[in-house]
């Protein structure tokens, strides 16, 4: 049969046009705001920076011979990365779901991969902005150089990625926007901010050190820092099997929600 041959590669084009069309829809979504989804959260960690720095930056120094300033700064710049990443996808959920829009998207010839990797994608497009914007405003202040950048950019991807991930599911599972927000306040917020932004968690004591290490996000920031200083409170390769193995486990479970349409089809 000749017409049969040329079908998977029409349906290939027809899912890089559906994946196309949706990425440029969430990322025009949060451009269209930027002042706000990307502008402010350089502001917000810019401030973190100055006051911080400002008190600390004298008194505390880090792996012997690290500023303090200097040693905020990646904790910031994956902080915000991190943060931003899980509320553009999760909000973009749950907007769709309230408005109803979502339909017209669930409606389209799209595959769970599809769907998955473009508002995966534009989340982490949007935290790499609001990296770049934190870490360009930040060399006014502090001297700062990337020791590794391949590692820095391999934890900014992937925890990007993992936190894009993990939006969709609060996305997919809240139902309003007051179950998002108790992801937000309740679970990404303590987790960043205990997870070694502001201070090496060797200076924590014993207990609290083992604590910290099943805080998966220490293992990003940690990781991330490392790509500066080619120095961090536990091995890089450790950190990269942790994120990469969290970043599998909860994308197959985002297939899986999407496969069986958990909380959309109804």
């Amino acid at each position: 049969m000749p017409d049969s041959e040329p079908l998977p590669q029409t349906f290939r084009a027809s899912a890089f046009i559906g994946f196309r069309t949706l990425f440029y829809k969430e990322v025009l979504r949060f451009w269209k705001v930027s002042f706000q989804t990307v502008a402010a959260p350089v502001l917000n960690a810019l401030l973190f920076l100055l006051i911080f720095s400002h008190v600390l930056d004298r008194h505390v120094t880090v792996y012997g011979d690290v500023p303090y300033a200097a040693f905020l700064v990646p904790g910031l710049i994956m902080m915000s990365l991190l943060q931003n990443a899980f509320a553009n996808s999760s909000s973009s959920l749950i907007q769709s779901k309230i408005t109803g829009n979502i339909i017209f998207v669930l409606l389209a010839p799209l595959s769970c991969r599809v769907f998955y990797a473009a508002y995966m994608l534009a989340a982490v497009l949007r935290g790499v902005f609001v990296a770049i914007g934190i870490w360009l405003m930040a060399m006014f202040f502090v001297d700062l150089h990337v020791a590794q950048p391949l590692w820095a950019f391999a934890f900014g991807i992937l925890g990007g990625a993992l936190l894009a991930t993990f939006g969709v599911i609060a996305g997919i599972w809240a139902e309003k926007f007051d179950q998002l927000a108790a992801f937000q306040n309740f679970l990404i917020m303590p987790l960043t901010m205990l997870s070694g932004v502001f201070y090496s968690i060797h200076s924590l004591p014993p207990l609290w050190q083992k604590v910290s290490h099943a805080n998966p996000f220490f293992f990003m920031i940690d990781g991330f820092r490392y790509g500066f200083f080619g120095q961090s409170d536990t091995s890089p390769w450790l950190s990269l099997a942790v994120v990469g193995f969290c970043l599998v486990a909860l994308a197959a479970l985002t297939l899986t929600l999407l496969a069986r349409g958990y909380k959309l089809r109804t």
